[in-house]
């Protein structure tokens, strides 16, 4: 249902932008405000909206580039000072 909801926000914006920018130049007061209307929908409700629902679940600290999931993202083992290896020729 969300995804509907959100789906329509982003059209509705989109076509006001569209529509904004196909009045004529001597409404160009009118036209401003059309525009802006619809890239606030996109950016202020929409994005908001779209993050809120992808992100649920997921724990934000997976997503951080701390030293050791970039030692993951790289396929390499963690430091332990405990089980230090030495460097084989």
């Amino acid at each position: 249902m969300m995804k509907y909801f959100i789906t329509a926000i982003v059209l509705i914006s989109i076509g006001l932008i569209i529509y904004g920018f196909n009045l004529e130049p001597e409404q160009a007061d009118l036209a401003n405000k059309y525009i802006g209307s619809g890239t606030l929908g996109l950016f202020l409700i929409a994005m908001p909206l779209f993050l809120i629902k992808e992100s649920k679940g997921k724990n934000f600290k997976d997503y951080m580039l701390t030293d050791e999931n970039v030692r993951k993202m790289q396929g390499k083992k963690t430091k332990n000072p405990d089980n230090q290896e030495t460097p084989k020729k």
